[in-house]
């Protein structure tokens, strides 16, 4: 497996702390963008390159993402309402293409299961998953390689439901833990083992856990999905629910800039 230089972004929160450790285990180079250098210190271990800096500060993230090969990105915006969830979910993701450009760098996006339901109270609240939504819109645009992780609640898993089962189309929609647990240890393994194996490139799933041991070897898991559509905003299997032509007209001008911006390169 080969050692990349890995940026994370989101690396003091519940899941970024694992993907820093699963990340460093695994002989990469981590850098952490953070708000707080010294509180991060504090946090995270000595190897981890610290930047201070922040997804919502555009500024910050030219330096952030020199020299790297992957970015992981296990932001989260909760409680914030609508403005939160559009800068940290949409417009920090946009920005951080605008800045990495045209050069190769493969991106690991945890987004949420249940990304495609946007009729629940909660929802309307906070436009969560719409801005989730679009951000793997824009990420699916950009021609570089990805993986969109989807994981279902945190740690509600029992002892013997250590099976990792990937799913597509998004069909656990009910909101509630019934859709599913995965532990957040085991969200930070997939998202940083996406990075090198060629069996998860642009592909997206949702990652829940069943009865049954931890898989050793994801690469079969990954090797099992479809790939999403050369050329498609959504994933391969995804409800088609948020039409293009009714989403906001700054949302529409962003994919279409960076679809513009590709095929100058």
């Amino acid at each position: 497996m080969p050692a990349l230089t890995v940026l994370i972004i989101g690396a003091t929160g519940s899941i970024g702390r694992p993907v820093v450790d699963q990340a460093l285990c695994q002989g990469h180079r981590v850098r952490a963008l953070v708000r707080d250098v010294d509180r991060a210190r504090r946090t995270l271990p000595k190897e981890v390159e610290l930047l201070a800096g922040d997804l919502t500060r555009p500024e910050t993230l030219t330096a952030a993402v020199q020299g790297v090969d992957a970015v992981v990105l296990t932001v989260n915006a909760d409680g914030g309402g609508k403005a939160a969830s559009e800068a940290i979910y949409y417009t920090g993701l946009r920005d951080l293409l605008t800045v990495i450009g045209p050069r190769r760098t493969r991106i690991a996006l945890m987004t949420a299961i249940g990304v495609t339901v946007c009729e629940t109270s909660y929802q309307r609240s906070s436009e969560s998953h719409d801005w989730k939504r679009r951000a793997e819109r824009l990420l699916r645009a950009s021609g570089q390689d990805y993986t969109i992780i989807r994981p279902c609640w945190f740690d509600y898993n029992a002892t013997e439901m250590q099976k990792l089962l990937l799913l597509q189309g998004d069909t656990r929609r009910s909101g509630t833990p019934s859709d599913g647990a995965v532990g957040r240890k085991q969200i930070a393994r997939v998202l940083i083992e996406s990075l090198t194996c060629p069996a998860a490139n642009r592909k997206s799933f949702e990652l829940i856990t069943e009865r049954g041991p931890e898989q050793t070897d994801l690469t079969p898991l990954f090797a099992a999905l479809n790939p999403d559509r050369p050329g498609g905003l959504d994933g391969v299997r995804d409800i088609d629910n948020q039409p293009l032509a009714q989403e906001p007209d700054r949302v529409r001008a962003d994919l279409a800039e960076l679809r513009a911006r590709i095929a100058a390169t």
